[in-house]
């Protein structure tokens, strides 16, 4: 370490922008107690760089953001690669340390402390990002080991890097769309699940950039190409770590906790994805025949589900108890991953609080459905643009009641602001702008 390196101290804002300042490595102990200073109208920085037109915020007041040392990345340049990429994830909170009603770490935290208080539960969770490298290359066969080394060395160091960040990443594997690639990662505790979805972001960018390349995330890079998901994975574990979900007597083996964790997800859907789907471009992906979300329902290995049960391996003696999960594929990278998870967790707890019943499970390619059971299942049933979806979160009073005043407020005048931008942009230009900031 140089006398003059840094270590961003960052938080992730509601448009899902990493933003910080900078301080000494060498000095970052001196800043674990107190932080640095933070300004509240921060939070109304809207992704396209202006602040939000609608915003409780003012000049006035200051915050800290607090670093959390549990998740300091320090991921180490290749010679004549420029210089090492250091941060620390942050809480936002008070001058005095109290926690601050808009921090969306304390969002998530406080939904996972019902969760454990009300049920003994616990979540462990991760994020399955796809990106797509910018690239004037030709585009490689889909899913190819050429599309994949066409990647290196690119594919090869972001994996390196990820394990150095602590990520623990388990693939890396060429996607259907051009210079598409797919990267999960290791599940973890529900709050370092989040951590890592923003881990891995960085980290492939930095890599990206280091080789002079720029990787996106943006949920549709072009209206006619496959777009992007984050694809959130849910596990709800007991206090002693054994897994929850899987009861081989049931439909699909999913238990009835499960089941009515599913349920509660299912009936906020449409204002679920004001949190999980939240840019201008964001809907034109979760329709049906992208294999995104072509239906509301709770399907099993069924890739056009909201809610999917992934496949549970048998072969060469593994556990399926460990391996059953939920996959919510309503959500992308410009959503927040601590409003995504602390949103889940909290309409799922409506549904262990309210003992709803386990939804029926789909079996059948949503576009071979009758009309009756499209409507059953919810064929198309997400709202179909992020104005559509605000409003469906501001008629659902129970959603909208998981979010602190001061956030609610904050977030749709973030999101509104976005709206009105793109208001007279044709959805070709949507894409391209939100591929430059995503």
């Amino acid at each position: 370490m140089s006398a003059t390196d840094l270590v961003a101290l960052v938080c992730c804002d509601l448009g899902a922008i990493v933003r910080g300042r900078s301080v000494f490595a060498s000095e970052l102990g001196e800043h674990l107690a107190a932080g640095v200073g933070w300004v509240p109208a921060n939070h109304s920085l809207t992704p396209l760089g202006t602040l939000a037109e609608s915003t409780p915020f003012s000049s006035v007041g200051d915050l800290r953001l607090l670093p959390d040392i549990e998740t300091h990345v320090r991921v180490e340049a290749a010679p004549g690669h420029g210089e090492t990429l250091d941060f620390v994830l942050c809480d936002i909170v008070e001058t005095d340390g109290a926690p601050w009603p808009c921090c969306p770490r304390q969002f998530l935290r406080e939904a996972l402390e019902a969760l454990t208080s009300e049920f003994g539960v616990s979540l462990r969770s991760s994020f399955e990002h796809e990106f797509q490298l910018l690239s004037d290359a030709p585009a490689r066969a889909p899913f190819s080991l050429e599309a994949q080394r066409g990647a290196e060395p690119f594919a090869g160091q972001v994996m390196a890097a990820l394990a150095q960040a602590g990520a623990q990443p388990e693939r890396f594997f060429p996607e259907y769309a051009p210079h598409q690639f797919e990267l999960p990662v290791a599940a973890a505790s529900a709050l370092a699940g989040a951590d890592r979805s923003i881990v891995l972001k960085e980290v492939v960018r930095e890599v990206a950039r280091r080789q002079g390349l720029r990787a996106s995330f943006a949920p549709l890079l072009d209206p006619d190409w496959p777009g992007n998901g984050a694809h959130v994975h849910l596990n709800l574990i007991d206090a002693d770590g054994r897994p929850l979900l899987y009861d081989p007597h049931r439909p699909a083996q999913l238990s009835e906790l499960g089941g009515r964790f599913a349920a509660g997800i299912l009936r906020r859907a449409r204002a679920l994805s004001a949190l999980t789907a939240p840019s201008p471009a964001s809907a034109a992906r979760l329709v049906p025949h992208r294999w995104s979300v072509g239906a509301v329902c709770l399907a099993e290995r069924n890739r056009e589900a909201l809610l999917r049960i992934p496949p549970v391996v048998t072969l060469g003696g593994a556990d399926p108890a460990s391996q059953l999960r939920l996959e919510y594929r309503g959500a992308d990278a410009t959503a927040n991953p601590y409003l995504v998870l602390g949103a889940l967790v909290r309409a799922g707890l409506e549904g262990l609080r309210q003992e709803l019943a386990p939804p029926s499970v789909l079996r059948d390619d949503p576009s071979h459905l009758d009309d009756a059971d499209a409507t059953r299942f919810g064929v198309g049933g997400l709202p179909d643009s992020l104005e559509s979806s605000l409003q469906a979160l501001d008629e659902d009073d129970a959603a909208r009641g998981w979010m602190a005043p001061l956030l609610y407020e904050a977030y749709v005048g973030v999101k509104r602001s976005e709206v009105d931008a793109a208001r007279d942009w044709d959805l070709g230009e949507v894409c391209r702008r939100y591929a430059q900031i995503y």
